[in-house]
């Protein structure tokens, strides 16, 4: 075993850019507190809020503020994902950034939460990345995760750590914890979703081990979430089993059967079709509104 020190940081936020400071304060505790942690995670939307406005470019003097932090205490930095200007776009965008402050991938959220997360883009693309002699690491982002492909093609990239930053304040939260278990479980990996505190989240941020096992769970305030991941543990899972049992990666690997909603052009089948628009949901017109 060789331990991979991990934190996640569930802190109260506000919706504008003076987070960024609040941020640099907090990780400089927690390195303060846990030298031996080797990265440092932030929850979605983190330095600047959930306002299309204070989208930032990137690069940009947001992100190298990050950059500057990375490299000043010698860690991996994911400091949650910020809304970027790109191509007269906005996209939902996490970067990825080395011990030595250099930004080594960003990943664009591939499922914003349509139809409330109007007015931002849809990213194409995957990112995993690799620390070197720990092992690979794979991104997503909030609502990415209740569409399980996300997660499986991580797997399938060869990811054993998943990082979910999340900004979640709705009712749904508590089924997004069994999502998250889940998904640990499906893939046989590690997912560490850290949630906001406040108004803005509910947090509730938790990491789970390849057998869906609660490593922890944090409660509703400002908290921070730090372990130690033994990635030789996901290796065995999905080589052996966990405590020798599931294999499902070999049995999707080895599978002959061809899924009918992933064949191109098939997904829109007419029974989705049927669903209506994806449109947001209006108040129903009651017969009092009328009189």
């Amino acid at each position: 075993m060789r331990p991979f020190g991990i934190a996640g940081i569930q802190m109260y936020l506000k919706p504008d850019p003076s987070n960024i400071e609040t941020m640099r304060h907090r990780l400089d505790l927690l390195m303060h507190l846990y030298p031996w942690v080797q990265m440092v995670m932030f929850s979605e939307l983190a330095p600047c809020g959930p306002l299309l406005k204070y989208a930032q470019t990137m690069p940009g003097p947001a992100e190298e503020s990050f950059q500057e932090m990375a490299a000043r205490h010698r860690i991996w930095l994911l400091p949650g994902s910020m809304f970027e200007r790109h191509g007269g776009a906005i996209y939902n965008t996490a970067s990825v950034i080395n011990p030595q402050g250099k930004v080594i991938g960003r990943y664009r959220k591939l499922f914003p939460f349509y139809p409330f997360e109007s007015g931002v883009a849809a990213g194409n693309e995957f990112l995993v990345f690799d620390v070197d002699s720990i092992g690979r690491f794979g991104v997503s982002i909030c609502y990415d995760m209740w569409f399980p492909e996300t997660t499986r093609t991580l797997a399938w990239l060869g990811a054993e750590v998943i990082l979910h930053p999340t900004m979640t304040n709705t009712i749904d939260r508590e089924v997004e914890l069994s999502i998250a278990r889940a998904n640990a479980a499906m893939n046989q990996c590690y997912f560490v979703d850290i949630n906001v505190a406040g108004d803005l989240g509910l947090g509730r941020s938790g990491i789970y081990g390849p057998g869906g096992e609660v490593i922890y769970q944090a409660g509703s305030g400002g908290e921070v979430l730090a372990v130690e991941l033994d990635l030789d543990s996901v290796r065995r899972a999905r080589q052996r089993g966990w405590h020798s049992q599931v294999q499902p990666l070999k049995s999707f690997r080895d599978s002959t059967v061809a899924f009918p909603a992933y064949v191109p052009g098939e997904r829109q089948s007419p029974y989705l079709r049927s669903l209506g628009p994806l449109q947001m949901p209006v108040r129903p017109t009651l017969q009092s509104d009328e009189t």
